[in-house]
């Protein structure tokens, strides 16, 4: 009889297996039509298919061992690719290592978990995953190549270490622009440092508007201003908007100028009556992220205390580097310049509060709860992330519709639940939280009972998401949130991610 039951439980595993082979082709299926929500399930049912427990009749402790689908390393690798598509590269590096725990010579388990690795910009892991890759599959001319970035970076990022030991005085303070020269053939808006006006930004935002560049004396001069600007400024920023007024608050923006153009269009361009907040990811993956970021310092020197700026995690060198905002500066100007954007950035502060009821950061709170504001207030933003604790938190964190906290499927950050919400609010006599850091079909999207909202400003992001963008308006008075949704506007012909990394595009390779 125990070997009617072993037959009848390999029986049994078999048919699993074979359901599990089914749905792993549904999500080939879906993947190669771009479907990677559908493709990830069917994915993830060939994974719980193989992994299912029998019935508890003693069956799977025959021979001490129940019988294992050998394909499993293979839905993991696949579930692996769908999250490097969907940007979950936490979710990536879990499923790669996981396909590596299942059979630890297959390459691909390696090469995925490498190229998630390499997205987050932890390039020492990645490196030794592609070495992995080379290793087991010597042939692979894809991840010697790959294997060879990494080994490049590292060796720049030690050389860069070693000269910033060495050099105390920032670029902002060694370069002289007066010493540039503007052409005498640019016919386009002059800037003249301490006398920004918004006759001045309207040229700007017409000029650019039709593709051309503002002179890079100009250029330079708004960005040393806006690092002079900064100084002054601190980590939480409080914004006071009077009974009768109001403020809008905008999110991700990410290069999309024209889109940028459209909000002002359509609730006007910023004035003393009319301020803003900007809530980070101005720059990255849209084509013309050196437009955004120009015309919205311009703005704040022109309105300082009406213009708010947050710092988004694409204001750092890590992202900028991948996706595209330091390929488009150095391209439209040159290096230098994107040292002084840096600059600029790690200066942005990370947060706001508005009448001191509404707390404003771009992507969310934290893995511990009582943080105060004052806990905030600091924390030392004149840097570039590190790997964790608050500042990384409020730039990476989202929020999730359970309670408590799971690990972010981004690999950075924390996924927080309403209580935490709730806990958060409460510590610090606030009555909201309004975020940014993820694309909404509608442009926004009110969680944990209507205490939490993400607003999302960049309509059919990437030119192919077809979502729309919003902005949210608060009167002084009462402080209720008005949410207003847009469609895109067309764009002259420049692709989004035009001026990305092209290792980006290669880390989806080994299909």
């Amino acid at each position: 009889s125990s070997d009617l039951s072993a037959t009848r439980a390999k029986i049994i595993a078999m048919a699993q297996f074979a359901e599990a082979e089914k749905a792993k082709g549904e999500g080939n299926a879906h993947f190669q039509a771009g479907k990677y929500v559908q493709a990830l399930a069917a994915y993830t049912m060939a994974i719980e298919l193989s992994e299912t427990e029998e019935e508890d009749d003693g069956l799977d402790s025959l021979d001490g061992a129940k019988a294992k689908n050998p394909s499993l390393h293979i839905y993991y690798t696949n579930r692996a690719f769908c999250h490097l598509k969907m940007e979950n590269y936490g979710s990536a590096v879990a499923d790669g290592t996981k396909a590596i725990e299942t059979k630890e010579d297959f390459p691909k388990g390696y090469y995925r978990r490498g190229a998630a690795y390499l997205a987050l910009g932890r390039t020492k892991d990645a490196m030794k995953d592609f070495m992995s890759v080379c290793k087991l599959a010597p042939n692979d001319k894809d991840a010697r190549e790959k294997l060879k970035h990494c080994q490049k970076q590292v060796q720049q990022e030690k050389f860069a270490k070693a000269i910033g030991c060495e050099k105390t005085k920032p670029l902002s303070q060694i370069i002289d622009v007066n010493t540039m020269i503007v052409d005498t053939s640019y016919a386009g808006p002059s800037y003249k440092t301490g006398a920004c006006t918004a006759e001045f930004c309207k040229e700007l935002m017409e000029h650019q508007k039709q593709e051309k560049t503002i002179a890079r004396k100009f250029a330079y001069q708004i960005v040393m201003d806006m690092i002079e600007l900064l100084k002054s400024s601190s980590t939480l920023v409080d914004i006071d908007v009077p009974e009768k007024g109001e403020i809008t608050v905008c999110g991700d923006v990410h290069g999309q100028y024209y889109d940028l153009l459209n909000i002002w269009s359509l609730n006007g361009v910023p004035s003393e009556d009319n301020p803003y907040l900007f809530n980070g990811d101005f720059v990255d993956r849209g084509s013309f992220s050196v437009e955004v970021i120009l015309i919205l310092f311009a703005w704040k020197l022109a309105y300082p205390k009406h213009l708010h700026l947050a710092r988004g995690n694409h204001e750092t060198r890590n992202m900028n580097k991948l996706y595209g905002f330091e390929g488009e500066v150095t391209k439209k100007y040159d290096e230098e310049l994107y040292q002084l954007f840096c600059e600029a950035f790690c200066l942005l502060p990370l947060c706001h509060v508005i009448n001191k009821q509404v707390f404003v950061v771009h992507g969310g709170l934290f893995s511990k709860d009582d943080v105060s504001l004052d806990a905030i207030r600091a924390v030392n933003r004149d840097c570039e992330p590190p790997d964790e604790g608050l500042m990384t938190e409020m730039l990476w964190s989202d929020p999730q519709p359970g309670r408590g906290r799971v690990p972010s499927k981004r690999g950075v950050g924390v996924a927080f639940g309403q209580d935490v919400t709730e806990n958060f609010l409460e510590k610090n006599g606030l009555k909201m939280v309004v975020r940014s850091h993820e694309m909404k079909e509608e442009g926004y999207e009110i969680e944990h009972s209507g205490k939490l909202v993400t607003v999302f400003s960049a309509p059919n992001y990437c030119d192919q998401m077809g979502n729309k963008g919003a902005f949210i308006r608060f009167d002084g008075k009462t402080m209720t949130p008005k949410y207003t949704s847009f469609a895109s506007v067309p764009h002259p012909n420049v692709r989004a991610m035009q001026y990305a990394n092209p290792m980006l595009g290669q880390l989806m390779g080994m299909a």
